[in-house]
């Protein structure tokens, strides 16, 4: 395990994806990032656009050239419009309540960028959220908590955003930030196996 802690870079300062790297034990450091170019974004591609800002992060990450850096960047997409992380309590009201009694998708793109070969592995991930009904009410005292100012959607499923949500079709994970699964396939084509992760 020694040896993956010393390959696996992640280059991203959310402290979901570091807890849920930690909670499922895959060992790991956390690296500087430089300066990233958002890509332009087209809403009948979310897909193309994480995965091409998951590229750019991981590239922009700041670790040793045998180093295995890990980009990753999660959007929500209502209907095609994107929400991002609100500016401020009002913009976050919105989103809420275009959410309300509503379906949304959220992707998420990972990259893995190995500078010494200039390999460079991707994939996406989608879910598929439905909240329910929320009053006006409702929405202010969530907002009120402080929580949906940091996160895309302006909700966070692991904490009390979790009572807004009725139903989830696709990763969990995904929509905390990082599709796990979906990273241990891409983990294998550089040589790191479940069973490694597993011990």
């Amino acid at each position: 395990m020694e040896d993956i802690q010393k390959k696996i870079c992640l280059a991203s300062s959310s402290p979901r994806r570091r807890e849920l790297l930690t909670r499922v034990g895959i060992p790991f450091e956390v690296v500087e990032r430089g300066n990233v170019r958002t890509p332009d974004f087209d809403s009948a591609h979310p897909d193309e656009y994480v995965i091409a800002l998951a590229t750019a992060k991981a590239k922009a990450g700041r670790a040793p050239e045998n180093s295995l850096i890990l980009g990753c960047d999660t959007i929500v997409m209502h209907q095609d419009r994107l929400l991002e992380k609100p500016s401020n309590r009002n913009q976050a009201i919105e989103y809420l309540s275009l959410l309300a009694d509503d379906w949304h998708r959220v992707y998420t793109g990972i990259a893995l960028w190995q500078p010494s070969t200039r390999r460079l592995l991707t994939a996406s991930e989608m879910t598929r959220v439905q909240f329910g009904p929320m009053t006006l009410k409702e929405i202010k005292s969530y907002v009120a908590t402080g929580e949906p100012l940091d996160k895309a959607g302006a909700y966070g499923i692991q904490e009390k955003g979790a009572l807004l949500i009725k139903e989830l079709r696709g990763d969990y994970f995904n929509v905390v930030g990082l599709p796990l699964f979906r990273l241990t396939v891409l983990l294998t084509r550089f040589n790191i196996f479940l069973s490694d992760l597993l011990e």
